[in-house]
């Protein structure tokens, strides 16, 4: 478990061990706060981080929900790169 700007996350995959919390904290952004899950990956030695929200968030778009994480993967990230995903907890 991690935290940042007192919000704990867990994490919930770590594809080719991408977690690196040094990394995670320095890249993150209040703006992530209001999604349910950051996944982050890496390219050309940069860490990139996203958000999604839960699939039973209502009046989001398709694209921003969890349950699109393989698509976004296959789309936008370099073919085999390191990522990982956390989850918000809830207080």
């Amino acid at each position: 478990m991690v935290c940042v700007q007192n919000i704990c996350y867990e994490i919930v995959e770590d594809y080719r061990e991408g977690f690196n919390e040094e990394a995670f904290k320095a890249r993150y952004a209040e703006i992530l706060s209001k999604y349910d899950y950051i996944v982050g990956d890496w390219g050309y030695e940069q860490l990139r981080l996203r958000g999604f929200f839960d699939d039973s968030q209502k009046n989001v778009p398709y694209d921003s929900k969890i349950s699109t994480l393989r698509e976004y993967i296959y789309e936008y990230c370099n073919f085999g790169c390191k990522y990982f995903v956390v989850k918000k907890v809830k207080n």
